[in-house]
């Protein structure tokens, strides 16, 4: 700027090629979104997996198997909404690893408290 604080047409261009730079700058860093379609995918395949759950429990086995196997439906969903909604696939690998070991760790302890209450025997 000169000295009686007006912007010239030099201050403009700078300013202007700065507002660029920025722009060019912050484009590198952002991340691509999923767009409505997938949005929709992604809920169509949630709704999938809620189905089967329900089934399992109403039609499928009484066994040993029906527990672990709404485990596992369980955590595909969950990983499948950390993934996108949380937008951890499109963060930093820093972030989902944190995030996913947290995860398996408490998998393994809800796997060991039901242990040590005979859950997985009859």
């Amino acid at each position: 700027m000169n000295s009686d604080d007006t912007m010239t047409d030099t201050d403009h261009t700078d300013l202007a090629e700065h507002v660029d730079d920025h722009d060019a700058h912050a484009d590198e860093h952002r991340h691509k979104e999923p767009s409505d379609l997938q949005y929709i995918w992604i809920a169509i395949i949630l709704a999938v997996l809620t189905a089967l759950e329900i089934m399992a429990t109403e039609i499928g086995p009484d066994g040993p198997w029906l527990v672990p196997m709404l485990i596992v439906l369980m955590l595909v969903k969950f990983w499948i909404v950390a993934s996108f909604f949380m937008h951890l696939r499109f963060d930093s690998r820093l972030f989902s690893l944190m995030f996913y070991l947290g995860l398996g760790f408490a998998v393994v302890l809800y796997s060991v408290v039901l242990a040590t209450f005979h859950f997985w025997t009859s």
